[in-house]
C-alpha cells in the first residue's frame, strides 16, 4: 500500500533540482529574440554603460508552443505584480546599434 501512495504522489508532480550556480541567477537588461519555423531563441544580455562589448549570458531555446505558454505566464505574472505594486513604468531606452547582437534564424 505504501508503494501505491508513492506512485500517486509522483503522478502530476515534477521533481526539479536547482543547482547552486544556477540559483544565483544571471542579470539581464536586454533580451534578443529570434525565431525560425521550429523554435524561438532568446538571448539574455547584460549591457553596462561605458563597456563597449557585451556577451550573451544565457540562451534559451523554446518550441513555438512553449514560447506562447511562456508569454502568457509572463503576462499573467506582470499583471499580478502591477496589481500588488503599481504600474511598471516603461522608460524610453536608447536605441541599440544595428550591428549589435546575433542575427539570422536559428
Amino acid at each position: 500500500m505504501a508503494e501505491d501512495s508513492k506512485k500517486k504522489q509522483k503522478q502530476g508532480q515534477i521533481n526539479i533540482e536547482l543547482g547552486e550556480a544556477i540559483a544565483q541567477g544571471q542579470y539581464s537588461n536586454l533580451a534578443i529574440i529570434n525565431h525560425s519555423q521550429s523554435e524561438f531563441v532568446v538571448d539574455f544580455v547584460n549591457i553596462m554603460p561605458g563597456v563597449p562589448k557585451s556577451q550573451v549570458k544565457s540562451r534559451i531555446i523554446l518550441t513555438p508552443q512553449h514560447a506562447k505558454r511562456f508569454l502568457k505566464a509572463l503576462h499573467d505574472n506582470v499583471q499580478r505584480f502591477e496589481s500588488a505594486h503599481g504600474e511598471i513604468k516603461d522608460y524610453q531606452q536608447p536605441p541599440i546599434p544595428i550591428n549589435f547582437g546575433p542575427t539570422g534564424e536559428a
